[in-house]
This record gives C-alpha cells, structure tokens and sequence, in this order.
C-alpha cells in the first residue's frame, strides 16, 4: 500500500508530511517520558523485522493481485503504540530513501496509513477484543479482527488523499470497491500472522503480555532479559529478507491492482508515472540519488527491471535481492535503535526519571 508521487498533489503531500511530522514529534516526547531502556534494541530487531517482511508479497488467490504485511500492529503490540509509530516511520524512511518503495512527496501519506491507524486504533480494538486473559483462539480473532479494520482504513485513506489530489482519471466509485475488497483478504492474513507471532513472543517472554493486552505489570517480577526475542527477530529479518523475497509474488500489489482496474480509458500509465516538474520532480530526482538498491536489487540489474505481470521464474533467485535485504534490515535495525537510544538519552540528560 506504498503510495507513489504521483498519486499526490503536493498540497496532499505537503500536508501528509506535516501532520506525519507532528506525529513523529508527539511520539518521540511520550516515549521520552515512559519508554523502558531496554526496550530500544527491541525497537531495532522489530523494525528490521519488519522491513525483511514487507519485502515478501503473497498472492491473493483468485484476484490477479498480491499484498504484503504491514506490520504496525505487531509493533504496536509489543512496543506500545508511540515507539511503535517511531518504528513503523524508520522503516518507511528508509524504504523510500535507499530502496525508492513509496514516493518522498508521499512518504507522509505512507507514514500516516500505515502508522496512525494500526498503532492508535488497532491497539486498542485488539486490546478490547481480546480481553485481559484471552485463550488463543481469542487472540487470533481480536488480531484477525483488528487487522482487517486498520487495512480497510489505511486503504480509505488511500483512496481519500488521491482524490483530493484531483486524479480525475481513477473512478471514485470502483477505486473505493476495489481497495476495501482486495485489501480485506490481506488483513485477514496479517491478523493470523500477527497473532501467530505475538503467540510465540508470549510463550518465551509472557511478561510481554501486559504491554499486548494493556493490563497491570505484575510489581513483584523482575525484568528479564529480551535477548531470545532479540535473537529470534533477528535472525528472521536476515532470512526473510535474504532468502525467503526469492519467494515473493511478482503480481501487482492491492494498489496497483486496483488503478489498473480504476484508471478510465487504460490510463494506468499516466496514473503512475512521474510528474516533468515542480516538487514531485525535484523529489523524484533526490530519491534517484539517495535510493542505493532501487527495487530492492542491484542498479541497472535484468531483475529490477522486470515487471510485475506475466509469468517470471519463480522462485527469483536474485544476490541483489538478498543484498537488499541484508542492508535494509541491517540499516533500519541501526536507525530505530539510535532514534530511540537519542530519545531516550535526552530523558536522562534532563533529568526525567
């Protein structure tokens, strides 16, 4: 759901990148004020995590399309929700900088769908489906439950910040049908995904479930230590990202397939191609310089030029691919980790308790 430039005038854009801002700053204040120290390496893992994930598309049975995990309720749920959206934002920071995944005149839009409505809605929809001790059967549902809901919105706002933008030749009527339907099916996979591995984080470290379900830390239990957690995503995100992308779909993702479908008189081209002038241009150009593994392969490859329709090998066995991972893992792992070792240190430096 990686909106692209031109999807957005840059009012829209402008606008995006100012209340994601303000967002950003609001979260960075709370967690200054609340956050566990040893919680910021958890930040790191989850958010290269997170990164390796949104690298593996999966097709939707049926559709012609694919989707992705968007991963800011798992964050949520094991981070709360503000350090969450700090997380949720490095990695698509990163994506649009190095990787060129989402426009930067639209980075704000991206950061607002996929960060404010899974960390400051979803959370607590899962916290009150769920209960304060749910069976796992419950679990799954609150996660199946609060994902759909976060994905459906997200995919409104999409819709929402593109016609406003005034793209004329996406019908208003089919692009709304098209985004809630194709991307119901995605949140439903992503809530027993969620739930999956919120189950395994609880099983080693139950602990962790009092920031999940939003209930009273048992006083008398000690910290314990968060390096199997550490670990485990850890060397998730390097597998995920280095091997098991071979195995993404190459069909077009929810929002892609759904402009094919919307675009009047086959104007899918147009509709995503990149303005000649003015800021979505000039920011087009600063993400060329800045973007070190466009299409998470290596520059000028066959591979990141391949499109995604037709039949190509499969799996696509790509070394750029895997370097891509390797790097966007390792980078948004360091830039979570400092963005919150920074916010943390100024607590001290204040003198905050």
């Amino acid at each position: 759901m990686h909106m692209a430039d031109a999807l957005l005038s840059p009012a829209v854009g402008v606008s995006l990148w100012t209340a994601s801002g303000a967002g950003i700053a609001f979260c960075a204040s709370r967690i200054r004020k609340t956050l566990d120290d040893h919680k910021v390496p958890l930040m790191g893992v989850l958010g290269a995590f997170i990164f390796a994930a949104q690298m593996i598309n999966f097709t939707i049975p049926g559709t012609g399309s694919s989707g992705h995990l968007g991963g800011g309720l798992l964050l949520a749920l094991l981070l709360g929700p503000h350090a969450a959206f700090l997380t949720i934002s490095s990695v698509l920071v990163v994506q649009a900088f190095f990787f060129a995944d989402g426009g930067l005149l639209a980075l704000g839009a991206n950061i607002f769908n996929l960060g404010v409505f899974p960390c400051f809605v979803g959370l607590p929809l899962f916290r009150a489906g769920a209960g304060s001790n749910p069976s796992s059967g419950r679990l799954t549902v609150a996660a199946i439950v609060a994902a759909a809901v976060v994905l459906e919105l997200g995919a409104m706002s999409v819709v929402l910040e593109t016609l406003l933008s005034g793209r004329s030749e996406l019908r208003a009527g089919p692009f709304l049908a098209l985004m809630g339907g194709i991307h119901l099916p995605i949140g439903v996979i992503e809530g027993f995904v969620t739930a999956a591995v919120l189950g395994y984080v609880l099983k080693i470290r139950p602990e962790l479930a009092a920031q999940a379900l939003g209930t009273e830390a048992d006083p008398t239990r000690l910290p314990r230590s968060l390096a199997p957690v550490l670990v485990s995503f850890a060397v998730a995100a390097l597998f995920a990202g280095s091997l098991l992308a071979w195995f993404a779909s190459s069909r077009p993702d929810g929002l892609e397939w759904s402009i094919e479908r919307a675009a009047r008189g086959g104007g899918v081209a147009h509709s995503q191609a990149v303005p000649a002038h003015g800021l979505p241009r000039s920011l087009a150009d600063i993400q060329q310089q800045t973007a070190l593994l466009p299409g998470y392969t290596l520059p000028n490859s066959d591979a990141g030029k391949q499109p995604k329709v037709g039949e190509p090998a499969w799996p696509a066995v790509d070394g750029g691919s895997s370097l891509a991972g390797f790097v966007g893992a390792t980078i948004t792992l360091a830039f979570a980790a400092v963005l919150g070792f920074v916010v943390t240190r100024r607590r001290k430096k204040c003198g905050n308790p």
